[in-house]
């Protein structure tokens, strides 16, 4: 910038080379000549001289070609800043924190909102991240120890709304790419190697910077230890699971049907992937393992010995939940009616055209309308509702009633619902017709409600995966 100012106010003369020309104090010769003259001179006059010469070339060559040179200059400077963007690192901290001071920096930024008036009352919504800590051998990281740092196998955002009476969750895949601090573009597993506080941070500037509250990190052996000190929990498993690991130390061996889960098994039953479903299938049996865990904790028993539960669980958890707060937690979800239980998954489609076709894009615009409706975050515009007749509506048959599927599936499209395909049987019976919002549409499921006059709306992700709502008939179906 000083060589620019010096230029703009010395006047232009022409001459021929070879002949000394003065401007404004400025000599200019030839090139020999150049070398002659300042030969013997000082280093600090040999400077001050070439520093002359060059200002005198670049105003010559800025006057001849204006445009040419302001082309240089301005991409000059976009290389330079691009330079700088990019060998800057993501998110970088100047200086470096301890989990307890990033998450209390975080939740500043948030609003020092205090969700519970005393630990034993919840006074507004309150967010919670749950990280279920990877148990496959070799994991880089810290398991043992209490802040856990290693790679995360289960990724769940909890809303609990006293004022609603609502409980809201939120799984997120974890194969789902998002930008990583330091590190770029990578699946959102890989964020709480780094801690809670990093994992926290990314999730949040994710979900449309959505606040979160607390968080909490369970230890590989937490689930077996929690659903053991429950006495097991009932779920239905569709189908034969059997998988052998030796690297993983990994053995997965259960049945078809109704089954009562010690701790062991409901690892298993979490951890279980098939080919055709993949990540997708292991966040719907995530899903199911909490609504059993849910239906668990309202026996009266078990309700007896939360205070003896939650404080086995504490010791497989790292979290800035205080031992009463999550009493607290663990007493609302017991109280909740099942229906106030609602569970959507995060909106994203797999990639089969990119280098890792297990990988899982987000979808910004369903994403928009999942974290408004369902966790309160700002978006910039509110996507439009989608019509039911535009709606992608799996059917599967949990009447008894052979080919039932086949006849409503032809009812339906003569209503004007063209997108309606047969999905496969539910192998387990429903006394209720069941409407499962599959993508969080729960409007979309109200209107199918009132086109078949009844059905219960199911808000869970546990539906047909290619389908926005999933209609499971029932035994109270009569097909007239």
């Amino acid at each position: 910038m000083a060589i620019l100012a010096a230029c703009i106010t010395i006047p232009v003369v022409r001459s021929n080379l070879g002949k000394i020309v003065v401007v404004k104090g400025v000599q200019r010769i030839d090139n020999s000549s150049v070398r002659y003259a300042l030969g013997n001179r000082p280093n600090h006059q040999l400077f001050k001289r070439s520093l002359g010469i060059l200002r005198y070339r670049f105003l010559v060559t800025w006057h001849k070609n204006p445009l040419l040179s302001w082309t240089c200059l301005i991409t000059f400077c976009v290389l330079m800043g691009a330079n700088v963007a990019l060998l800057t690192p993501i998110w970088s901290d100047r200086q470096p924190l301890s989990q307890e001071q990033q998450l209390a920096e975080l939740l500043k930024k948030q609003g020092n909102k205090v969700p519970f008036a005393n630990p034993h009352q919840i006074t507004q919504p309150v967010n919670i991240l749950i990280l279920g800590i990877d148990p496959v051998a070799g994991n880089k990281g810290n398991v043992s120890n209490k802040e856990m740092t290693a790679s995360s196998d289960t990724i769940l955002l909890l809303r609990v709304n006293p004022s609603s009476q609502l409980i809201k969750v939120l799984s997120i895949p974890r194969s789902t790419m998002v930008v990583l601090p330091e590190i770029g573009l990578e699946k959102i597993s890989l964020a709480s190697i780094s801690g809670a506080a990093i994992a926290t941070r990314v999730v949040s500037k994710s979900l449309n910077n959505v606040s979160i509250d607390r968080y909490l990190c369970l230890r590989p052996d937490g689930l077996r230890e929690l659903v053991d000190a429950l006495g097991g929990i009932e779920v239905f498993v569709s189908q034969p699971m059997s998988y052998r690991d030796a690297t993983q130390k990994l053995a997965i061996d259960l049945e078809s049907g109704w089954q009562t889960l010690n701790g062991d098994e409901a690892q298993q039953f979490a951890r279980f992937q098939d080919e055709e479903s993949g990540d997708l299938g292991r966040v719907q049996r995530q899903q199911l393992l909490i609504k059993a865990l849910r239906n668990r904790l309202t026996n009266p028993a078990v309700m007896a010995r939360l205070p003896q539960i939650v404080s086995i669980v504490q010791n497989y958890v790292d979290t800035n939940l205080s031992p009463e707060e999550m009493l607290t937690l663990v007493s609302f979800g017991a109280r909740l009616d099942a229906q106030n239980l609602q569970m959507v998954m995060l909106p994203g489609n797999l990639s089969a055209l990119s280098r890792d076709p297990s990988s899982y894009w987000l979808d910004p615009s369903s994403q928009d309308r999942i974290m408004s409706e369902y966790f309160g975050a700002k978006v910039f515009s509110t996507p439009k509702a989608r019509l039911l007749s535009t709606m992608k509506i799996a059917v599967q048959n949990a009447s008894g009633q052979p080919s039932l599927n086949s006849r409503i599936v032809g009812k339906l499209k003569a209503q004007g619902l063209e997108n309606v395909y047969i999905s496969s049987d539910q192998l387990d019976q429903l006394p209720q017709t069941e409407i499962v919002v599959q993508r969080g549409d729960s409007k979309a499921a109200t209107d199918l409600q009132k086109v078949l006059g009844l059905g219960k709306v199911e808000i869970a992700a546990t539906g047909d995966l290619d389908s926005d709502l999933t209609l499971r008939l029932g035994k109270d179906w009569r097909d007239e």
